[in-house]
């Protein structure tokens, strides 16, 4: 009998339906999918794969998300999982596993994770390193902050996502226009930071039952803020082939660690966190979810294996195995000047000829299209080779040949 497997996809992004297309493609499952999308925009292979389909109005609203569970249940048996990869939904998924029974991470621990001033609360009694930070429930409160610390500070949403909208003030100037975006108040949270200063990396960990079974990290190149707060700046993700050195101890004795604190039981976890430039490292934030930035795509190609095929093995069969890495890869985001639609693309034959043999991925920046609302900017393109110096290099020369201008 094929185990019912629930995924809530509140929008049919790209993204998104990769992970949903790996949960329907598993041995066994019959996959129940809410949305607030119409079931005719699903590709027509991946619609004929979905055993039962739930639109609600808001797919993000746990009161309506358990109706739809319900409903699908009345069809296809009682949920074995309840899965969805947004970092918006984690706690409303964990509410409804909690309230239908449904093993998984539980809400307690999906609101820490959510919640960034209690995630740094706890990581900090247990004795990891993060930045200093300040829960705000008024503009007052930033202010006292930025005063205690000094400039530059960051100010972001407590259940914010990623870089997208998070704010540097590296002036008074500069924090009126972030609690002007914030608006902090005991109803809607804020967090404020000291701004560390280094090198921003990613830290990826599968647990099963606790316990970490694979880790992974990567370099940013610029840190996603400093691209965030200039739209013109193109950036890239590196994944290097070796991740098991020593120079990497002291990362996974904190990841792990964070995890630990954190409760986590069986999932993936992408850690964000600093090399300062006196070597020491900081934790800035974890969520437990998939990561952005293709790093999922980097994996795939660094192991020669479907990372959201074995994600959606993990969730649904708490399994996970992985060969060992061949490969470095990387990712070069291709981010327009200006505003409008793309006019012009500058600099992609020269980029072909020199780097085509290591791209093995890509969605190129097309001439008439709108400008990008995500900070990976109007396309991509992913590289591969088996010396992490070469794709180094590569993405180097790729974000700077490349241009796209918009109009």
């Amino acid at each position: 009998m094929s185990r019912h497997v629930v995924f809530v996809a509140p929008y049919f992004m790209d993204t998104t339906l990769r992970f949903v297309r790996a949960v329907a493609e598993l041995p066994d499952v019959a996959l129940g999918l809410i949305s607030q999308e119409s079931r005719d925009r699903l590709p027509p292979d991946l619609r004929a794969r979905v055993a039962g389909y739930a639109q609600l109005d808001d797919a993000m609203n746990a009161g309506q998300i358990a109706y739809g569970v319900e409903m699908l249940s009345q069809r296809l048996g009682k949920p074995w999982r309840l899965l969805g990869t947004l970092e918006h939904i984690q706690v409303q998924l964990a509410e409804v596993r909690d309230h239908l029974g449904i093993p998984g991470m539980e809400a307690e621990t999906a609101q820490l994770f959510r919640d960034k001033g209690r995630m740094k609360d706890r990581l900090r009694s247990a004795g990891l390193p993060c930045a200093r930070h300040r829960v705000l429930l008024s503009d007052q409160d930033a202010w006292d902050f930025a005063r205690q610390v000094g400039y530059p500070i960051v100010v972001k949403p407590k259940e914010g996502v990623g870089a997208a909208i998070t704010f540097r003030a590296d002036g008074d100037e500069e924090l009126r226009h972030a609690l002007a975006c914030v608006r902090p108040s005991r109803e809607r949270q804020a967090i404020a930071e000291e701004f560390i200063t280094g090198e921003e990396h990613s830290f990826e960990v599968v647990s099963i039952g606790g316990k970490p079974v694979w880790h992974s990290l990567t370099r940013y190149a610029p840190n996603p803020l400093d691209a965030v707060r200039n739209p013109w700046i193109q950036w890239t993700v590196l994944l290097p082939r070796e991740i098991h050195g020593p120079q990497w101890d002291d990362v996974r004795e904190a990841g792990f660690a964070a995890l630990r604190a954190m409760g986590m039981g069986t999932g993936l976890t992408h850690m964000e966190w600093f090399r300062r430039r006196d070597g020491s490292l900081a934790i800035s934030e974890i969520a437990a979810r998939p990561p952005g930035a293709q790093i999922m795509t980097l994996n795939t190609y660094a192991y020669d294996m479907d990372f959201y095929r074995a994600w959606a093995r993990l969730l649904v069969d708490s399994q996970f195995g992985a060969p060992e890495r061949q490969y470095a890869t990387g990712a070069a985001f291709f981010r327009g000047q200006g505003g409008g639609r793309v006019q012009r693309i500058h600099g992609l034959d020269r980029a072909q000829k020199d780097l085509g043999h290591l791209v093995v991925e890509a969605r190129l920046p097309q001439i008439g299209q709108p400008a990008a609302s995500s900070y990976e900017g109007e396309g991509f393109a992913v590289l591969r080779h088996k010396e992490t110096s070469v794709v180094q290099n590569a993405l180097r020369h790729l974000v700077s040949t490349v241009r796209v201008e918009l109009g």
